[in-house]
């Protein structure tokens, strides 16, 4: 019995401390984001949303990208980077040679 009563005690360490360094590395600045939204341009079907992700993904500096097909060949997608790492422009490149040409959207 003391062997589980110990495993369950440092495992709940663990996961506490995982918990509180994440947010902490945040609010310290540590993590510098910027998301935008993109108009993409010549989206066909279901699984252009998919190509367009991973075009995005690829690009050094993307934290986190979704796209969305919306159809008569247009969507978008939204995307979460470090600003010390890309901009637009590569953001937009990568969509571009994917097949998808890409503007930001203007609100």
């Amino acid at each position: 019995m003391l062997r589980i009563t110990n495993f369950v005690l440092i495992f709940s360490l663990v996961f506490a401390g995982s918990w509180l360094v994440a947010p902490t590395l945040q609010a310290a600045g540590a993590v510098n984001q910027e998301t935008v939204t993109l108009d993409v341009k010549n989206m066909t079907c279901a699984m252009c949303p998919i190509t367009v992700r991973k075009a995005l993904e690829k690009v050094p500096g993307v934290i986190k990208a979704e796209a969305k097909y919306e159809g008569n060949g247009v969507g978008w997608a939204k995307v979460t980077f470090d600003p010390a790492k890309v901009g637009v422009e590569a953001l937009t490149k990568a969509t571009a040679n994917a097949g998808y040409p890409s503007t930001l959207k203007t609100p």
